[in-house]
């Protein structure tokens, strides 16, 4: 992240983020559910974290917000290790914004490699319904380069 020159940016590609992440020979986000994670979006409740290489679109995460928790649905990476960059920057971004709980759905080994931990139902409920109850912010962010994110990660460590 240090030695990159990739710009992150919040929410300026939206629907290219979904459909990168989409095109993929088996995908579970058809035309109906990228119509939703769309009009979610424009109500400012769907989001997406992208890393930029200049103007190409190289990496992504988006997910859904609901009080300070957010739902990570699907990232995608055109470079290597785009896709974890983006997931690091998201992280970042929640941090920053408050939230208490990032739901990534499974725990993969990708996942567990970059810090990822699964709970127990009766804990995840529990931290759910404080998130829920707790409001954060989103927000959208100027760009920032991915040092300027590892700077800020290695001080909150």
């Amino acid at each position: 992240m240090r030695r990159t020159a990739w710009d992150v940016r919040i929410d300026t590609s939206f629907v290219a983020v979904v459909d990168c992440c989409a095109d993929r020979v088996d995908t579970w986000i058809n035309p109906e559910i990228r119509s939703l994670y769309i009009e979610l979006h424009t109500m400012g409740y769907a989001h997406s974290v992208e890393i930029w290489d200049g103007e190409q679109l190289v990496g992504g995460v988006y997910g859904v917000e609901l009080g300070s928790a957010f739902f990570g649905e699907s990232m995608f990476s055109r470079q290597p290790n785009a896709s974890k960059m983006a997931l690091a920057a998201c992280i970042d971004h929640l941090k920053c914004g408050g939230f208490s709980l990032f739901d990534t759905q499974f725990v993969t080994p990708h996942l567990s490699s970059l810090g990822a931990v699964e709970i127990g139902r009766i804990q995840y409920h529990e931290l759910l319904q404080e998130a829920l109850e707790t409001a954060a912010q989103f927000g959208r962010f100027p760009k920032s380069s991915l040092q300027e994110v590892a700077h800020r990660m290695t001080q909150t460590s």
